[in-house]
């Protein structure tokens, strides 16, 4: 499985984490979401590059040109609620693409366990086409793995771009362990080295959902 990870050169996707990231910026909720949204718009452009083009024919005032256009059935999936600024960012972009949503949440058994369920899907049939699963903080990667086994009851995609703005090194292992290699590739802003006893990113930049919604009771 190939990680595309963006800290390792310079883009503006290094100033908008640096933005995310700071208590003294995050307090602006707007700003939190049009940076995670402009984090997907970047991704989204990279992604498109990697994907087959048909050659067609369009017609121009004065003549006729042959150009470029996405030849994939692209499915855009997000997990509630912190994912869908993000989503935004590659559906500004794949403006074709169809959509799928999950509700995935984490159930606390006690302080520092809990388990992940899925409660709600909205997908249209997979088969055969290129699915981003875009989510903003890949943890411990389980949520992300319910996400994919769940999206897995509506068919089998042609290739699997899993979308993360930032992830743990112990969630990117995950994602290589359970994904299929062959057919996934793992978009990251940065890989931080590891998760407290909460299960939240070190450093990170705390809560996505909270930051980009408001804290939730």
């Amino acid at each position: 499985m190939e990680v595309i990870n963006f800290a390792r050169s310079n883009s503006l996707v290094s100033q908008y984490m640096a933005e995310l990231r700071d208590v003294n910026i995050q307090t602006d909720m707007l700003r939190f979401r049009r940076n995670l949204q402009r984090i997907g718009e970047i991704m989204a452009y990279e992604i498109s590059k990697l994907m087959h083009y048909d050659t067609v024919d369009v017609t121009t005032p004065l003549a006729t040109a042959s150009c470029q256009v996405l030849g994939e059935q692209v499915v855009l999936a997000t997990i509630f609620r912190a994912g869908i600024p993000f989503h935004q960012g590659f559906l500004d972009y794949f403006d074709k693409a169809q959509n799928a949503f999950v509700s995935a949440y984490r159930k606390y058994r006690e302080k520092e366990n809990f388990d992940v369920f899925i409660e709600y899907i909205a997908s249209p049939l997979l088969d055969g086409k290129t699915v981003i699963i875009a989510d903003p903080m890949l943890a411990t990667g389980s949520s992300m793995e319910l996400c994919y086994r769940a999206l897995l009851t509506k068919g089998t995609p042609a290739h699997i771009h899993v979308a993360s703005v930032i992830a743990s090194q112990k969630a990117v292992d995950y994602i290589r362990d359970t994904f299929p290699a062959d057919k996934t590739t793992l978009w990251v802003g940065a890989i931080d080295p590891e998760i407290n006893s909460h299960s939240y990113i070190v450093p990170g930049l705390g809560d996505a959902g909270d930051l980009a919604y408001g804290v939730k009771e």
